[in-house]
């Protein structure tokens, strides 16, 4: 059975075919394979006069401490720097990652720097949350934007104090991870649920021919690894094995809104009870017309200016759209293209459809 699913987006409904079955590895990921998340603080040179200015201490102070492992001492008083921007460097090397890999780097500025573009990356030590440094980043920065000042006037595209070096960061030390324990292999989904966690356990237990998944709860299942994979050393076989069986998620019915952008989005499980439609508008328009008053000549009179305001409203013929029981996306869609109803009506048609009850999903605002 297809699974459908609905985007709104302006004016537009669109119903959308996702395949039923769906890989393991891709609702799930095993237990103990993570990333590594790394910091450090260093110093962007080579700006074009964007860099730090000198109410930015920190910079300046960085600057001298750098001059003087090269042997050069410089009263930090002295200093008078455009061209360097005091920098945190943050980057997520992968788990598994071994010596002399490479990991992406985001360089965010942290002082008062108008523009990093140009500038180049001074070697900066990255750590972990245990305080080990686990990488080395440099390199020439890459800014998705411009930022042109001249006379008082600028031209600026996206943010220009931070940017990327592709492969800036060299991995000095391998990050390490265990995925077994008691030769127990445990697999977690990114969303719990119980009947999702049980129809994998049942997938596993099939492909193997015994019952070595055990769901523990609604997003960890237990997987005991069979003795022939643990003696020959075929874990990572097993654990592949694993992550490519397929199963059949259970969706929860939801409707997500999100009132800021009018984005709208029904899972395919979304149902609708026998409920009726009316939309229409009442519009109201006030037009104000000056009027003046000039009085006669020699009357010594003054001259007076008033406001003639109009009122008018109308109501726009409303048009009543019937839903039978059960119905499905595509009726959804169908009905609410036929209104011509705007984002902010529909939001408003579902929010009245879920207090009437006659929504069958959890109506999730964002």
């Amino acid at each position: 059975m297809n699974r459908k699913l609905l985007i709104g987006a302006g004016n537009v409904l669109l119903s959308l075919q996702a395949a039923s079955a769906i890989r393991i590895k891709d609702i799930a990921y095993v237990h103990g394979v993570r990333g590594q998340q790394l910091i450090g603080y260093g110093l962007v040179v080579g700006l074009n006069g964007t860099g730090d200015t000198q109410r930015s201490t920190f910079t300046l102070q960085s600057v001298s401490s750098m001059l003087k492992r090269f042997g050069i001492t410089v009263p930090q008083s002295d200093l008078r720097l455009r061209n360097v921007a005091a920098v945190m460097v943050t980057a997520t090397v992968p788990g598994f990652a071994k010596e002399g890999g490479t990991a992406d780097v985001v360089v965010s500025s942290m002082g008062d720097g108008t523009s990093l573009q140009g500038g180049t990356l001074l070697l900066t030590p990255l750590s972990g949350i245990d305080g080990t440094v686990y990488a080395m980043a440099q390199g020439p920065l890459s800014v998705g934007g411009i930022s042109v000042r001249a006379h008082g006037n600028e031209v600026r595209r996206n943010h220009t104090a931070t940017g990327r070096i592709p492969g800036g960061a060299i991995l000095e030390r391998a990050i390490r991870s265990s995925f077994t324990q008691d030769s127990t292999v445990a697999v977690v989904l990114m969303e719990a649920d119980f009947t999702t966690a049980t129809r994998i356990a049942e997938a596993i237990n099939v492909k193997i021919g015994e019952r070595i998944a055990i769901p523990d709860d609604a997003s960890r299942i237990s997987i005991r690894v069979p003795q022939a994979f643990m003696a020959d050393g075929r874990l990572v076989e097993f654990v592949s094995l694993v992550e490519l069986l397929e199963v059949t998620p259970d969706v929860t019915a939801k409707v997500i809104i999100n009132e800021r952008t009018g984005t709208i989005v029904v899972g395919g499980a979304v149902s609708i009870l026998p409920a009726a439609i009316s939309h229409g508008g009442l519009n109201i328009e006030i037009e104000s017309t000056p009027v003046i008053s000039q009085p006669s000549p020699f009357s010594q009179g003054q001259t007076v200016s008033t406001q003639l305001t109009a009122v008018y409203a109308g109501e726009d013929s409303a048009t009543v759209m019937a839903f039978d029981g059960a119905a499905t996306v595509q009726d959804v869609a169908k009905t609410l293209n036929a209104l011509k109803v705007t984002p902010r009506d529909i939001i408003a048609i579902f929010q009245a459809l879920k207090r009437s009850g006659a929504l069958n999903a959890e109506l999730v605002i964002i």
